[in-house]
């Protein structure tokens, strides 16, 4: 059996049906020298049945662990990969026909040590999926650091989409974290190490998000926390776009603070986020066509800049 360049490495917890989803998308790849690592992070909703469905179409493992959080089950996988480069995706994610294509041929180009790729919304997700995908990488909520070479410091490939060579492996160990912001701590010592990290812009992946606002929220408010975590083990990285959802949370009182000093202070203060929210309705109009997805944006930008300013603050104040 021919050694594999690529080791696909998918940490899963209770989700056996998006990983069919993304297993079926895997099976269409253009370059196809890739092996495929499940790793059940303790799940009680299994998806051994699934993966074997696929055995006799991609070259797949499956090993189940306690659960221990994505980090530590990225790293059992890393253990058993054979490929010459690493590659995670979360179980949420569906594959594009020419990802690996795309990445070979870059790595045949430019040399490097690492990567990450943005993430989409397919055109079948529901129209909050979409919105939330929006509101991720929307230079209005996240300055656009995610998915963009020029943001905030160097970039950081996000584990939803990052490849690291075997080299990176073995110098870094892999994750150190179990869980919130995991894939930053880790890129940061890639960079720290002097690895070549860089951004491939068209080898995005199609990233569903959650189903309701509620989770959404659960979700942003761990990478609020992660941050401060990412913070206290490498001081300097937090950085001022860090904080604007936790000022973003703070200036929305300014009204009702100013309401007793100035009521014309306070309705400037109060049309200052009418605005911001029309202007994120308008800009998600522009990008998706849809009506629909561009109404969802707005409680979507809401819950997820209040959702990350939460867990931010309270991480902050918090010595764990």
């Amino acid at each position: 059996m021919h050694h594999p360049k690529y080791s696909v490495i998918i940490p899963v917890y209770n989700r056996p049906e998006e990983v069919n989803e993304l297993l079926q998308s895997l099976t269409t790849q253009t370059f196809t020298n890739f092996e495929v690592i499940i790793v059940e992070d303790g799940s009680t909703n299994l998806c051994r049945d699934v993966v074997d469905g696929f055995r006799d179409k991609l070259k797949i493992e499956y090993v189940f662990k306690q659960n221990s959080g994505p980090g530590p089950s990225r790293n059992v996988g890393y253990a058993m990969a054979k490929g010459d480069y690493f590659v995670v995706f979360d179980s949420d994610c569906i594959i594009p026909p020419d990802y690996f294509t795309i990445v070979d041929a870059e790595l045949n180009r430019n040399k490097f040590d690492a990567w990450g790729g943005p993430d989409r919304a397919h055109e079948h997700f529901t129209p909050l999926q979409r919105a939330m995908a929006f509101t991720m990488s929307s230079v209005l909520t996240t300055g656009g650091i995610r998915g963009k070479k020029n943001g905030v410091g160097k970039f950081q490939p996000r584990s939803f989409n990052m490849g690291i060579s075997r080299a990176v492996y073995e110098k870094t160990q892999g994750f150190s974290f179990n869980r919130l912001a995991e894939d930053i701590e880790l890129s940061i010592r890639m960079r720290k190490l002097g690895f070549n990290v860089v951004l491939l812009a068209e080898a995005f992946v199609y990233h569903k998000r959650r189903t309701t606002l509620g989770q959404f929220r659960k979700q942003v408010s761990s990478f609020g926390k992660g941050r401060i975590q990412v913070g206290r083990a490498h001081p300097g990285e937090v950085k001022v776009t860090h904080w604007f959802p936790a000022l973003f949370l703070i200036g929305m009182f300014t009204p009702l603070v100013l309401l007793p000093i100035s009521l014309p202070l306070a309705l400037i203060a109060l049309c200052g986020y009418i605005l911001y929210f029309m202007a994120i309705f308008a800009d998600a109009y522009r990008v998706n066509k849809s009506l629909q997805v561009a109404l969802l944006s707005i409680p979507s930008a809401f819950v997820q800049l209040t959702g990350y300013g939460s867990g931010f603050l309270r991480q902050l104040f918090t010595k764990d």
